[in-house]
């Protein structure tokens, strides 16, 4: 598999409605993981909302989301990351190692995840959102 470029749009609390949008514009298959299917937030108020939403359509294209929890910034206007994700785990470790490096800064640090991908984020110098997955297996949907 090689390595993908896919947006990722990050929303405050409307995630799930946006993605279900999407969808109606460009059809295809959503999947939505929430914070609750990971336990991934210790706000109990945040467990309904999405983790990681991924739209894939007939044509190809790919679409994804998050909602922002409540203890990252989340600003209008810079609502918008970049994901990588692919199989070969030196390349994309050398991505973030180089985004992350030099001016950037690493958000959460390449490690296992708790669905069982190699998972982190980081900011370039520019202020750009990066999440790097490298699937544990092949058919992993590379969520988050």
């Amino acid at each position: 598999m090689p390595t993908i470029l896919n947006p990722y749009l990050n929303f405050r609390d409307n995630a799930r409605e946006a993605l279900n949008f999407y969808q109606s514009v460009f059809g295809g298959d959503l999947r939505v993981s929430t914070f609750g299917d990971y336990q991934a937030s210790e706000d109990p108020a945040e467990a309904d909302k999405i983790m990681h939403g991924m739209l894939t359509t007939p044509q190809g294209l790919v679409l994804m989301g998050a909602d922002t929890p409540n203890s990252m910034e989340y600003r209008e206007g810079s609502a918008i990351s970049i994901s990588l994700s692919g199989e070969d785990e030196a390349e994309l470790r050398g991505y973030y190692d180089k985004l992350s490096g030099d001016g950037g800064s690493v958000t959460v640090p390449m490690e296992k995840s708790p669905w069982g991908d190699v998972f982190g984020m980081c900011k370039d110098r520019y202020g750009i959102g990066w999440l790097v997955n490298v699937n544990a297996a092949q058919g992993t949907t590379g969520a988050p």
